[in-house]
């Protein structure tokens, strides 16, 4: 057996200022060729360990470095992370960050320069590396203009064209829609077949890992499974108890009793007909009448657009003739790629943006005759990042500002922050700084913050991004809750399994304007209609598309499995 490429022998770190070690005795051996995905939950020390491999961690993350890494016979410790760039390309989880040239070209040559390369080998790593990405014809674009998943194709193939013996991602997918995630992972595939190239990913979704050769599941800094990446996405219960989602068609026949487990929907397909199984009508009917009594539920329409345009400086037409109705008790999931107009569109719900032509109304009057003062306290927004909502000292003063601003008394003020902390679940927190509280509490603390309003709509702009499986669940739990008890929901998200578990129904975005608008099981059975919007459903929703009945999650498709030795 060949030598190791990256060898990591009982590596222990703990950052400067921190009680609890963000590494735990770590040791592995990754092998040229190798695709590595590591996963875990939120402080698994995913990220710690990726920065470890280019020499970050310790030269420029400071704290206690205990154990060893040697790359390519190299200790990290013993060289700058300018020497070891030459082994290592590292694409951050904020890849903007890493862009900064006035176009793409000069973007992909910056690298290959500072280590002083030829003028006509840099030009040939350019053409080669924006043909892999597919940005050959966005040479001369300037990096600002390019949509999310262009910039970060671009920050890999910036990377790509220093020409390292290993390539570190992490988590590069994060805030990108499902088809810009699947061609990252595409060009990941390709670079995995290239028997020169180690590659190495940070992710938290199941389905991007399905072609990893080994999967590295972390928990509070320990290594808790290394292996064989289909050994480790079959093992349901593991990948549960450590905050990672669980693949849906393993999840599905692991519900059904199997043990010998298909991973992805085309061999779930084989295995279910080899099975004899077959979906049930009646049971199949019986969700999607379930589907239009929740809908006869709904109250009257509180948010009508009709015709609603709106451009940015008179130039940029981010919605192009939107026509949408939102009633009373909905859950509704506003998607699309990015750059669709999803968070133009919901900006117009509570007045933080004003229609260029056509009209809003909210609670039957129009929103331009209302104001952002009025519309507050009907329509409550929770910011993407929290960090920007966020201002006080503590969480009380917090949660306390918008009945403090709308002059009520103490006593009243104490009973809002009361009940919108113990909706949220940090009753006993008020003391508490918010910026002390992991980005889950602190997106608590914006929901709450806009609860004690008492808005009769509440608006979430990508309310599980930066959250990792537990996190999320546990969001869209209280979500979920908060609409049982009456709130209007509107939620913007990349998340597809997110709409298929918890949206009622779900409004599609392409261009600035709607393309499919019903149930969720309605919109997620036209598959190809949503990948126009750079969208898929979840696995176990294409996989029941094959069989020709819509459903929405793993626990919908065992229900309606029947036949064989069911």
């Amino acid at each position: 057996m060949s030598e190791p490429v990256i060898s990591i022998k009982n590596l222990s770190y703990r950052y400067r200022g921190q009680k609890e070690r963000a590494l735990e005795d770590i040791s592995l051996d990754i092998s040229q060729g190798d695709f590595l995905v590591v996963m875990g939950p939120s402080e698994a020390g995913k990220s710690t360990l990726a920065a470890t491999i280019n020499g970050l961690v310790p030269h420029f993350f400071r704290g206690k470095f205990e154990g060893q890494v040697d790359v390519y016979g190299k200790n990290t410790q013993d060289h700058t992370v300018a020497v070891m760039a030459e082994e290592v390309g590292m694409v951050f989880q904020d890849f903007e960050a890493q862009l900064f040239s006035t176009n793409v070209e000069l973007e992909v040559a910056f690298g290959p320069e500072n280590f002083a390369v030829a003028r006509d080998e840099i030009e040939r790593r350019i053409e080669k590396n924006l043909h892999l990405v597919g940005l050959e014809e966005y040479r001369n674009r300037p990096p600002s203009t390019l949509s999310g998943g262009q910039k970060q194709k671009l920050a890999i193939a910036s990377v790509l064209a220093m020409q390292p013996k290993i390539l570190v991602m992490d988590e590069p997918t994060t805030d990108l829609d499902p088809i810009s995630k699947l061609g990252v992972f595409n060009i990941a595939d390709q670079l995995r077949q290239r028997d020169d190239m180690t590659l190495i990913v940070v992710e938290h979704e199941t389905e991007e890992a399905l072609k990893a050769r080994h999967i590295l599941l972390l928990n509070k800094g320990k290594v808790i499974r290394y292996g064989p990446g289909h050994e480790v996405l079959r093992d349901v219960d593991l990948l549960e108890s450590n905050g990672v989602r669980p693949l849906d068609i393993v999840k599905y026949f692991h519900q059904m009793g199997e043990t010998d487990l298909p991973m992805a929907p085309e061999d779930g397909l084989s295995r279910f007909h080899a099975k004899g199984w077959r979906i049930s009508d009646a049971k199949h009917a019986k969700l999607v009448a379930n589907d239009k009594a929740r809908a006869q539920q709904y109250g009257d329409i509180i948010i009508r657009c009709q015709g609603l345009k709106h451009s940015y400086s008179g130039k940029v037409e981010a919605l192009r003739g939107v026509d949408l109705e939102i009633h009373r008790g909905e859950m509704i999931a506003i998607v699309g790629q990015n750059g669709s107009g999803k968070t133009t569109l919901v900006k117009h719900f509570n007045g933080l943006l004003m229609p260029t032509e056509g009209s809003i109304e909210v609670d039957g009057k129009p929103a331009n005759e209302q104001g952002v003062f009025v519309l507050g306290k009907k329509v409550g927004y929770v910011f993407q990042n929290p960090d920007h909502q966020i201002f006080s000292e503590t969480v009380f003063d917090e949660v306390a500002f918008s009945p403090r601003l709308r002059k009520m008394s103490d006593e009243e003020v104490k009973q809002r922050v009361e009940e919108a902390l113990e909706a949220v679940g940090l009753s006993g927190f008020e003391s508490k700084d918010p910026f002390s509280l992991t980005k889950s509490g602190r997106q608590r603390v914006a929901v709450a913050s806009v609860l004690a309003a008492k808005p009769e709509v509440l608006i979430l702009d990508e309310p599980t991004t930066g959250l990792d499986y537990a996190e999320q669940r546990s969001m869209m739990e209280l979500v979920r809750h908060l609409n049982e008890k009456g709130s209007t929901i509107i939620f913007v998200t990349h998340h597809m399994w997110v709409v298929s578990e918890y949206a009622h129904n779900v409004v599609v975005l392409n261009d600035g304007q709607v393309i499919l608008r019903g149930t969720t099981r309605e919109v997620f059975s036209h598959e190809e209609m949503l990948r126009v919007a750079f969208l898929r459903p979840p696995h176990i929703v294409s996989f029941s598309n094959m069989l020709g009945k819509t459903m929405l999650t793993a626990e919908e498709a065992a229900s309606c499995t029947e036949g064989g030795d069911v």
